[in-house]
């Protein structure tokens, strides 16, 4: 894979193939990943559907959720086959439910066993393994600490390392609320690639513009785009334009709804409900004055469009042509 040093973040119930599919006319090359996956998923459950993706995706990370080394193995093993450019370890995500199965961030707090999960995952594939964490849970939550786990896990094969600049707080806030409360220590994780400039490090967090990109670059090898590739997607594409030179100029609203369509066709032909593809489109007009107009279109009743083609097709006769046609 050739690396592009900006990537949206694994989101659940966000980043599934449709959604990948909508970012991928966006932003031709940033790097995209899958919802997090659990390793006894994989193991036991539908492996089509939860690795299934469609070539015009890549370059692909499957970001995976385990604690123990052979299973991790295991499931990058069975997973190979799907020629992911990447899989991704999660040490990062707060919520309750994955505590509970001793998955994500609070496995910062067992950096060695972290390590063996990494060096098994490397003994499972000849991809590259990568990890994502944050800066600390509390209680660990010094910039020694974060090294420590960094080192950790570069020491047993990881090739990059994905840092929210947070800690996670794993008692008392909701996965919403730790992206939010708990402050931005961005010079930390510039400090660990200065004091350690043979890491390979990439910065998520509060990240929403072309310009937050291009000044965090200066610091660190890659950047990360959480929720407001969700929210505003069509940043990504200002983005791409920012770092590359390239005008991109096809890659207007109007051309994104048009290529919509065939998209939606298809996958309404395999009895998938239209409205599933098109939620993720909600933020294709934000902070543009058709945004309203839009939202209303993909608003309940869900009933008055027989297709998801009848809702693009209406934007496209509706929407006005200098939002339609906006390169902003």
């Amino acid at each position: 894979m050739t690396y592009f040093p900006v990537s949206v973040a694994p989101m659940v119930d966000r980043t599934d193939r449709h959604f990948r599919h909508f970012l991928r006319l966006l932003a031709p090359k940033t790097i995209l990943y899958t919802e997090m996956v659990t390793s006894p998923a994989i193991i036991h459950g539908p492996r089509d559907y939860l690795l299934g993706y469609s070539p015009v995706e890549h370059p692909l990370v499957l970001q995976l959720a385990g604690d123990d080394p052979e299973e991790l193995r295991r499931v990058v093993e069975i997973a190979d086959p799907w020629n992911y450019d990447e899989i991704n370890l999660n040490c990062g995500c707060p919520s309750d439910k994955v505590q509970e199965a001793h998955f994500g961030a609070c496995l910062m707090a067992e950096p060695k066993l972290v390590a063996s999960v990494v060096k098994a995952m490397t003994q499972g594939t000849s991809k590259p393994i990568t990890v994502k964490h944050r800066i600390g849970i509390r209680g660990k939550e010094t910039y020694e600490e974060m090294r420590d786990f960094a080192l950790a896990c570069s020491d047993a094969g990881a090739s990059r390392l994905i840092i929210h600049a947070r800690i996670a707080i794993l008692e008392g806030l909701s996965p919403k609320e730790n992206r939010t409360v708990p402050p931005l220590r961005y010079e930390d994780v510039y400090r660990l690639k200065q004091e350690h400039p043979e890491l390979k490090i990439e910065i998520n967090g509060g990240i929403l513009t072309p310009e937050d990109v291009v000044a965090h670059l200066k610091y660190v090898d890659g950047v990360m785009i959480g929720r407001a590739a969700y929210d505003n997607p069509y940043v990504l594409t200002k983005i791409e334009r920012a770092l590359t030179g390239e005008p991109l100029e096809h890659i207007t609203r109007r051309w994104i709804l048009e290529q919509m369509i065939p998209y939606v066709e298809e996958w309404e032909g395999k009895d998938v409900w239209w409205h599933r593809i098109m939620m993720h489109l909600h933020g294709l007009f934000a902070f543009h004055k058709g945004t309203k107009k839009w939202k209303q279109i993909l608003s309940p009743p869900f009933k008055k469009f027989a297709s998801g083609v009848d809702a693009i097709k209406l934007a496209l006769d509706t929407l006005p042509a200098e939002v339609l046609d906006s390169r902003e």
